[in-house]
């Protein structure tokens, strides 16, 4: 009786962890699938870019986003420090931080101290930071090439992605940057989370005071058009309303500096994304990366008009040899295919990496780029690492961080770690619970915002109009619209209601859910399309507000919503929009709060509306 009681309650257990690891899995499955799917409307916003300059009527107000700022707009390099020391006073009342360069380590513990304590580094030391980033990057080469005989070992880190709490655990775990404890720091830096200029502020504060030492990768996210779209650019005009223009546009650049690649003991290369079946070392390591001034990222190669059509070869190569290394993912398939998923890149199979590793007598490639539940995992029979240091990158307690040392006989030890701040105080149901709930959220804010599509799938399959439909059905219908690659069948039960007859009633997918909207004037067919491109449209408009005052006027707004919706196939009727437009044009000077407009367009959910 014992051994029997025994093994049933061992079955119930290992039955519960089995169903709390499958609902742990589609979880993370629902937040890649959406993650990837807004980096496929990056490319598409890119794409719209182009044909903005091609058909807009003042194309010098959208022009600017196809170069970088030259030294000059942004301040001399040589009077950097002095210019700013002049112009921006920091006031008595300033208690934070005050630098002097060159850099000193006590220096560099005074930041990790005030932002420990939620303090801003002054504008003035931020810009004189950067000058001094920039002129240290001009002089390092596109692939760095370091040794272990120096130092016992290297740590290598992945993607922070904004999250300074890692950052500060990383190094109370493995210890400060110094000539004796070497970093790489691989590239995503910035975005998604709230404290990504406090990381970039630490890491180039210690990279000028150990420029040996300490290294940075460029990843896709150093970049100004990811910036608009991922929360960083918001998060700097928030932290430095006077300077954060003058300071975003100093990013750029040094961005643009950043290097491409780190190679140890000539037998491990580290970039952030990956490879191709055309990636060159060579000729990677030849580019004037800085010299070639257009933005790098998903799909398009943007070109300044004074650029020679002879030029273009060398630009398109340039440009996709730039797209691999800071886009792409390892596959277990052989073969070098577009990566579909992303929108820019490839996936490169091991005879890909076998191939590169044979030309350059490579022994392992460490990259990033890509969430880990585990913060790591190895590929390619173990000459393909992947790691990955934002721990709760999409919800508390939905992965571990991780950071790689590599000794100088080049084996890799993995370190793991979780920031926890609330996730001590929950058993593992619970934590499930969380991850799952808010997965779950954004997926119906998806599915809400393609309302119109998905009833029209429905309907196909709906033929005698009963509203309701079978289980494969709905399932096909939603992946024909949605296109998330998601196990429907199993998510069903958490979306959509189900009759005693086993049939879908399919608008339950609806079912407590609304867009919010400003006034009583947007057609529910305007409503929904302006809350489906919501985030593109604010990209835009941000771009085209080139002075930062939030305000665009009202020709401006219908020229860019008319050539927007006619590059996207888009039918909305251009009364509807000149309605809503007048109705907000709320003091009838001819201009409206772009950002404050779009905001209000998105998916509420009438539960929680009722419980605030």
């Amino acid at each position: 009786t014992v051994i029997r009681a025994a093994i049933l309650i061992q079955n119930w257990y290992r039955f519960t962890m089995a169903r709390l690891e499958m609902r742990r899995r589609y979880s993370l499955s629902i937040f890649q699938s959406i993650e990837y799917a807004d980096e496929q409307d990056q490319l598409q916003l890119s794409n719209f870019f182009t044909f903005m300059l091609d058909h807009c009527t003042h194309p010098d107000a959208v022009s600017h986003i196809f170069t970088s700022p030259s030294v000059s707009q942004v301040v001399d390099e040589n009077s950097c420090l002095t210019e700013f020391e002049k112009k921006i006073d920091v006031p008595d009342s300033y208690y934070g931080p005050r630098l002097s360069f060159p850099l000193t380590v006590e220096d560099a513990n005074a930041l990790l101290h005030a932002f420990r304590n939620e303090q801003l580094l002054h504008a003035r030391y931020v810009l004189q930071l950067l000058c001094e980033t920039r002129r240290v990057l001009k002089e390092m080469p596109n692939i760095t090439h370091l040794s272990t005989s120096y130092s016992k070992e290297i740590t290598v880190c992945g993607d922070l992605h904004g999250n300074l709490d890692d950052l500060l655990l990383i190094f109370y775990k493995n210890g400060l940057p110094s000539e004796q404890n070497r970093y790489v720091f691989n590239g995503d830096f910035v975005d998604r989370g709230k404290n990504s200029m406090e990381i970039l502020i630490i890491l180039f504060a210690f990279l000028l005071i150990y420029p040996n030492d300490l290294h940075l990768n460029r990843g896709n996210h150093e970049d100004y058009i990811m910036n608009l779209r991922y929360g960083f650019t918001k998060e700097v005009s928030k932290k430095y309303k006077d300077h954060g223009k003058q300071i975003l546009c100093l990013l750029r650049d040094v961005f643009s500096w950043l290097p491409l690649a780190t190679i140890i003991d000539s037998k491990v290369l580290i970039l952030h994304g990956g490879i191709s079946d055309t990636t060159d070392l060579d000729f990677l390591n030849a580019l004037e990366r800085n010299k070639v001034r257009y933005q790098i990222h998903a799909g398009v190669i943007f070109q300044p008009r004074s650029v020679s059509l002879q030029l273009l070869p060398v630009l398109t190569c340039f440009h996709f040899q730039i797209l691999d290394i800071l886009w792409s993912d390892p596959r277990s398939q052989n073969g070098c295919t577009p990566n579909k998923c992303r929108g820019g890149g490839c996936y490169f199979g091991p005879d890909v990496t076998a191939k590169l590793f044979e030309r350059y007598n490579l022994k392992m490639l460490i990259r990033s780029h890509e969430f880990k539940p585990e913060g790591y995992e190895i590929s390619h029979d173990g000459k393909v690492i992947t790691i990955f240091s934002a721990s709760n990158y999409y919800e508390e307690g939905s992965n571990r961080g991780a950071y790689i040392k590599l000794n100088p006989e080049l084996i890799p030890r993995f370190v793991q770690y979780q920031v926890s701040k609330y996730t001590r105080r929950q058993n593992l149901r619970e934590r499930v619970g969380t991850i799952e709930s808010s997965a779950l959220k954004s997926l119906r804010e998806k599915i809400y915002a393609r309302r119109s599509e998905l009833t029209n799938a429905f309907a196909q399959y709906d033929v005698n109009g009963t509203g309701k439909i079978s289980v494969n059905d709905w399932a096909a219908a939603m992946e024909s619209v949605l296109q998330l690659e998601l196990p429907w069948r199993m998510l069903r039960p958490q979306l959509a209601h189900m009759n005693p007859d086993g049939e879908v009633d399919f608008m339950s997918c609806f079912y407590d859910l609304k867009i919010d909207q400003p006034t009583k004037e947007v057609q529910p067919a305007l409503a929904e399309t302006l809350c489906r491109y919501r985030k593109d449209l604010e990209i835009i408009f941000n771009i085209i507000d080139k002075d930062h005052s939030g305000l665009i006027s009202l020709e401006e707004f219908g020229q860019t919503w008319k050539l927007f919706t006619s590059h996207l196939g888009i039918d909305v009727s251009d009364e509807s929009l000149d309605k809503l437009v007048l109705s907000i044009d709320y003091n009838k000077d001819g201009h409206i709060d772009f950002n404050e407009f779009l905001e209000a367009f998105h998916v509420v959910h009438r539960l929680e509306k009722k419980a605030n």
